[in-house]
């Protein structure tokens, strides 16, 4: 569950400090204390050039993130006394790198998605010399953490499943990620390729029902000029087949934000092919 301050995430991980103050090195003291700390609870840590440390007790399989990546973390954060300043246990909370403080940013590029450790912390690489909430400057961050998703490949497919299953459909998968299902066969024998140019009416939306975009006259495009998981799905299609693709968000729009579409959404568009060429 998550903890009473939850209210302070904020100001741990995003929230800009105060710097009325005068910028102190707390470096040769922060190291000395990380030393101590590590050595009372018998750790062994690796250490990497900017002095942050890290333990990875479980490695992951997945993918591990960049800073310009989304992620999704379990977490505890303490000080070396022991008093937990923030925590997030129930589902995991979701944030891009680039947002959070430099410690952080480091150190989960050393995890695997679904990997789990611990980040040792200084304060030039957290809040410095300046206070945060219960953060005294100078403090040393410690945090537990689970890396459970890098962007959304996993996430989505997970609600791809949940959607397939609660809907009571079957869809085929292709190897990316994307799934399709052909549900009314067309006469045609014509497939098309990622090159093509392709006639097709259409309804898009996201899982939640939510309509995004429609055409139910035929529009026309090449599908070098599309999304990349309606331009592979369309493939499967024969000319004349209508049937439903269900997108990731790696095969659509990513980390964007549209004004329709949210970050990291799964698409589901029914299609009809109408014609190649």
């Amino acid at each position: 569950m998550k903890n009473t301050i939850f209210t302070l995430l904020t100001l741990v991980l995003f929230t800009a400090c105060s710097k009325d103050d005068e910028a102190i090195d707390y470096s040769q003291q922060n190291e000395a204390e990380i030393q101590a700390y590590l050595e009372a609870n018998n750790l062994d840590a690796e250490r990497s050039n900017s002095g942050l440390y890290y333990i990875i007790d479980e490695v992951g399989t997945g993918q591990k993130p960049i800073s310009t990546d989304r992620v999704k973390v379990k977490y505890e954060g303490y000080l070396t006394t022991g008093e937990v300043f923030e925590e997030w246990d129930e589902d995991g909370f979701s944030f891009f790198l680039y947002q959070v403080i430099s410690g952080w940013q480091e150190g989960l590029t050393y995890f695997n998605e679904g990997g789990s450790g611990k980040l040792i912390i200084p304060a030039h690489l957290a809040y410095g010399s300046y206070n945060n909430g219960i953060i005294k400057a100078g403090s040393v961050l410690i945090f537990d953490i689970e890396l459970i998703y890098v962007n959304y490949e996993t996430e989505n497919e997970e609600q791809i499943q949940a959607y397939l299953t609660e809907n009571e459909l079957t869809a085929q998968p292709t190897g990316t990620g994307l799934y399709y299902n052909i549900h009314t066969p067309g006469e045609g024998t014509t497939k098309p390729t990622t090159t093509d140019n392709v006639s097709v009416t259409y309804k898009g939306q996201l899982l939640n029902g939510t309509v995004f975009d429609q055409s139910t006259t035929p529009v026309s495009f090449n599908l070098s000029g599309v999304i990349p998981g309606f331009s592979e799905g369309l493939t499967f299609f024969n000319e004349g087949d209508a049937g439903t693709l269900y997108i990731p968000a790696h095969l659509a729009y990513g980390n964007q934000q549209l004004s329709s579409i949210p970050i990291g959404s799964v698409l589901i568009f029914e299609v009809n092919l109408i014609s190649v060429n």
